[in-house]
């Protein structure tokens, strides 16, 4: 498989570090810092996860790290491929493995694996710095059943619209995934500490979608999002009839602003637009 060791510099993601005695720092002092690594250091947040993604059948697990979470997926009955790009990190693990037909260990970055053809989950603690590009690899894998991923707490809540607000990622996806905001997870379940707090953010695939015709509900959404106009009713005017009409249905202010309007509202604007 494809295997790309630069994720850059992400050491925004964690506290400084005291340099040791002599002004350097170890190799693990360094890979920490350039992969963002924070692992969790609690075995309630481990339970947490595992409370959350229910693990069962087929597993991959993005930066396994020393294993934490490894173990417990496998525990909880799964069969586990656990990614871990450090290769120091990722040698240990395997080893420590070695006899046990439950976990497969691979040196890689997870984004470049290529998608498993049977169903399966991805659960991970994964680093801040590449949230976006596991998120989009779990959307585009057709067999992927559910992602439930530990990432930075404010990701989690705009995702999921614990804000008030919806983002186009969400949107666009939801007649495809559904969106959940799960327990928080303090800042002091890992190590080395990070700045901020994480959140346990579950994405399921719904058994049927929502609408028919994918190609033309992502047209609609991203014409909404493309920001003509000022609200949701300037834009879509631009290329569809009867929107007035289809904002009463959905129950869309005619003056709403894109965030505001949920995804199932958008799901109705399809139906009355698109079909």
């Amino acid at each position: 498989m494809a295997q790309n060791y630069a994720h850059g510099n992400y050491s925004h993601t964690q506290r400084k570090q005291v340099r040791n005695g002599g002004g350097g720092r170890t190799p693990a002092d360094r890979a920490r810092r350039t992969l963002s690594q924070n692992f969790l250091a609690d075995d309630h947040a481990v339970e947490l996860m595992i409370k959350a993604a229910a693990p069962r059948g087929l597993v991959l697990e993005p930066g396994s790290g020393p294993g934490v979470l490894t173990l417990a997926l496998a525990g909880a009955g799964a069969r586990v491929i656990g990614y871990e790009i450090d290769p120091r990190l990722a040698g240990r693990l395997a080893s420590r493995t070695r006899s046990d037909p439950r976990i497969e260990v691979v040196r890689g970055d997870f984004t470049a694996a290529r998608a498993p053809r049977e169903p399966f989950a991805v659960v991970g603690n994964i680093p801040y710095a590449i949230t976006s590009r596991i998120v989009d690899w779990c959307l585009r894998a057709p067999a992927l059943t559910s992602a439930t991923l530990l990432t930075q707490r404010e990701y989690a809540r705009k995702r999921s619209g614990d804000y008030g607000r919806w983002s186009l990622v969400t949107v666009e996806s939801w007649p495809w995934f559904s969106w959940r905001l799960g327990d928080t997870i303090g800042r002091q379940s890992f190590r080395p500490v990070p700045s901020v707090d994480s959140a346990i953010l579950r994405v399921e695939r719904r058994p049927r979608p929502l609408v028919s015709g994918g190609h033309s509900y992502r047209e609609l959404v991203e014409l909404g999002f493309g920001g003509v106009g000022g609200s949701v009713r300037a834009s879509l005017r631009l290329r569809y009839d009867g929107v007035d009409a289809a904002l009463a249905a959905a129950g869309v202010a005619r003056d709403a602003v894109v965030g505001h309007v949920h995804p199932d509202q958008w799901v109705t604007l399809w139906g009355r637009l698109c079909r």
